[in-house]
């Protein structure tokens, strides 16, 4: 046999080698995908049933708010890590949120309960939505094109929007305070939106975040006793900051609503779709 036989023979086999291995990595893929679509899906649905029978998982956190509370400095980083698991199995966060407040207030008096609380809800509700967003671009991306994006016109004129003002549209998502923080991760995740502004505009969940923090550490700091938060002025004063702060975020959250359906369909008039846009916003929001 010559060299050039042998030669060829070796290449042949390398090139099948190749195939068969790209076919293997290719038949996992949509395993792997499908196997995380099912066990997000279970979560849910066991949240869902669990909240209209036993309540199982809502006496968890009421279990572990009282641990923080007994163990302050290792129940941030814990808060943190549940708080990262919450937010990307689709667990709504607001009563972890107010529930930090709470704990926090109570262990550590109001202003130093509601710096530590927002912290932690701040980090680990950030590091659970870059996952969620890292998922729903490398892992879910097909699922959530066919679901969202080839139903709703608006899916597609908000993809091509956040090609130009990616950390603008984003910011405005994040200020409204109707847009579902979890499921919202994980479609920017299946648009072409670059992660540095995508990371960048979780700063708009600051707001919110202070404000149910402040509301459940109000109510831990009044739950103590001895605490200097007492008296009838001073629950009218933090009732009236309450209000103002529950009023200022909503009116924050209308104004980026309205913003966001001036860009979206002015994005869709150009691809001329903006009638259907229009009708998809009012029903998606």
């Amino acid at each position: 046999m010559s060299l050039a036989s042998a030669k060829q023979m070796n290449d042949d086999d390398g090139g099948r080698c190749d195939d068969g291995q790209a076919q293997t990595k290719k038949r996992r893929v949509p395993f792997v995908k499908l196997s995380v679509g099912i066990t997000l899906l279970a979560f849910i649905a066991f949240i869902i049933v669990d909240s209209a029978t036993d309540n199982r998982a809502g006496a968890t956190v009421s279990a572990f708010l009282e641990w923080i509370e007994s163990n302050v400095i290792a129940g941030v980083f814990a808060f943190m890590g549940v708080y990262f698991v919450a937010t990307v199995l689709f667990v709504p966060g607001s009563v972890l949120t107010l529930g930090g407040g709470f704990v926090f207030g109570k262990a550590l008096g109001l202003g130093r309960g509601v710096a530590l609380a927002s912290s932690a809800v701040f980090i680990g509700a950030s590091l659970g939505a870059i996952a969620s967003f890292l998922l729903g671009r490398y892992l879910l991306r097909d699922w959530v094109t066919e679901r969202l994006f080839k139903k709703y016109k608006i899916m597609t004129a908000l993809g091509s929007a956040l090609e130009e003002k990616g950390f603008q549209i984003a910011i405005l998502l994040r200020l409204s305070p109707i847009i579902p923080f979890n499921a919202i991760n994980y479609i920017l995740g299946a648009t072409s939106m670059r992660l540095v502004h995508y990371i960048f505009s979780l700063l708009g969940i600051l707001p919110g975040t202070v404000l149910y923090c402040f509301i459940g550490a109000t109510a831990g700091s009044l739950t103590e006793s001895g605490s200097a938060v007492s008296g009838p002025v001073a629950v009218a004063s933090l009732i009236v900051g309450i209000v103002f702060g529950l009023a200022s975020l909503f009116l924050v959250g209308y104004y980026a609503k309205k913003e966001f359906d001036k860009i979206v369909p002015q994005q869709a008039q150009s691809q001329g779709t903006s009638e259907q846009v229009q009708g998809d916003t009012d029903d998606m929001v």
